[in-house]
């Protein structure tokens, strides 16, 4: 079924070098350059997921659904908390980045330390892989004694062979979490064990989770271990859910004095991939019993509609002295929202761009994003690129966009 589109022109203003920089933040601040609206024809339901659609018992929640990154469940997804454990996710991400940049090797056997012996191992009381002081163990045994057991030993040991020291170790994590759009995530130890400074939300968590499977999907598959063994000491997986059968496959639990219990996980069934972070829950059971039910719920009242093909024009953009006024731009993959199977509401859209684009124009040049909403929920966001070359016009037609933009800016 087909959009109607109506393209709703936002105005190019061309003026002197130094008036343009006074003039732009301006046009940024209250134009946006909104180019787009879409109407009619799809009705859909709202992916709107309020108190009125779904409780959750989480004090902290947030549900995506992975292949098109639409948030399904969002409730104070931006309060920063103590990771506790759910800090290990970055600690396997930022391994895994060492061994695809070659700085380690699975086979790279690291010393076990006093200070990670006492500090995550046996004398410390809390999850571990029983690493023997002294000994050495290989990244890939520690990786698993991080992700299956949320070993603090293996932690450390990770962190003091990649980058010298634990604080360093944390640092570098820190940074990485920046790398990947966290604001918030931080850590001053490589195992999630309090500190002041330590936080993350569950939106930061779920957006590093999906990143985690997307990137590494072989070394994610080190989450659905049903146990591992050290030391001649075999443990189950920490994670009790990832060995039920259920199609969840990750990642990591956590328990923090003050804030209760929390998950990261991510469930994939009938080609679905949902990813959830919950906090602020009372015990185990109840973790347990809510993610499962937070993830069927999920997985049950949403499905995917497709909205344009790869490369369909969606609408176009204003270009400033072309042989032509604007141009057309498209998605370069399919465009799909994941919405709820009932109570359909329309689903409208706006491209947003930074403007004036300047003729020449590359054919394949990202100019800007199509936002996606049904009612006032925002589904997703989607890059926007040009679909054919725009050439340099002449004289009249750049003297033409001169006087438009002109009286559009008196106007």
């Amino acid at each position: 079924m087909k959009f109607q589109l109506v393209s709703l022109r936002a105005p190019t203003w061309t003026v002197s070098p130094v008036r343009l920089s006074a003039l732009a933040r301006l046009v940024t601040q209250t134009l946006a350059a909104t180019a787009l609206c879409l109407s009619a024809g799809l009705r859909v339901q709202a992916a709107e997921t309020g108190s009125s659609a779904f409780e959750t018992k989480a004090k902290q929640a947030y549900l995506i659904e992975g292949k098109t990154g639409t948030v399904l469940l969002a409730k104070n997804e931006n309060e920063a908390i103590a990771p506790a454990s759910l800090a290990k996710i970055l600690v396997a991400e930022t391994v895994a980045g060492a061994l695809a940049n070659r700085e380690t090797t699975l086979e790279t056997a690291y010393p076990v330390t006093e200070h990670a012996w006492r500090t995550g191992g046996a004398p410390s009381g809390t999850a571990t892989m029983f690493a023997a002081l002294k000994s050495t163990i290989r990244v890939d045994d520690l990786l698993k004694g991080v992700m299956v057991l949320s070993a603090n030993d293996a932690c450390i040991i990770l962190g003091e062979g990649i980058s010298g020291s634990e604080t360093q170790f944390a640092e570098r994590m820190t940074n990485r979490a920046r790398d990947l759009g966290l604001k918030v995530t931080t850590l001053r130890n490589a195992t999630g064990l309090p500190h002041p400074d330590n936080r993350t939300t569950m939106k930061e968590l779920v957006l590093l989770s999906q990143h985690f499977q997307q990137t590494y999907p072989d070394l994610y598959k080190t989450y659905t271990l049903a146990d591992f063994e050290w030391n001649k000491i075999r443990q189950r997986n920490r994670n009790p859910l990832a060995t039920q059968g259920l199609g969840i496959d990750g990642l990591a639990t956590g328990f923090t004095e003050g804030q209760g219990y929390s998950i990261a996980a991510s469930i994939e069934r009938d080609g679905k991939r949902l990813f959830v972070a919950l906090g602020g829950l009372a015990n185990d059971k109840e973790r347990q019993e809510e993610t499962k039910r937070v993830l069927e719920w999920g997985l049950s009242s949403f499905d995917y509609r497709k909205l344009f093909a790869a490369n369909e024009a969606v609408g176009e953009v204003s270009v400033y002295g072309g042989v032509s006024s604007h141009v057309e731009v498209a998605a370069k993959e399919e465009v799909q929202v994941f919405v709820p199977v009932s109570n359909p509401e329309r689903i409208t859209g706006h491209i947003t761009y930074k403007w004036p684009i300047y003729a020449p124009v590359e054919e394949g040049r990202e100019v800007g994003r199509l936002s996606l909403y049904a009612g006032p929920k925002l589904l997703r966001e989607v890059p926007l690129y040009t679909r054919q070359r725009v050439e340099e016009g002449g004289l009249t037609d750049r003297a033409f966009d001169a006087v438009k933009e002109l009286l559009l800016f008196w106007w």
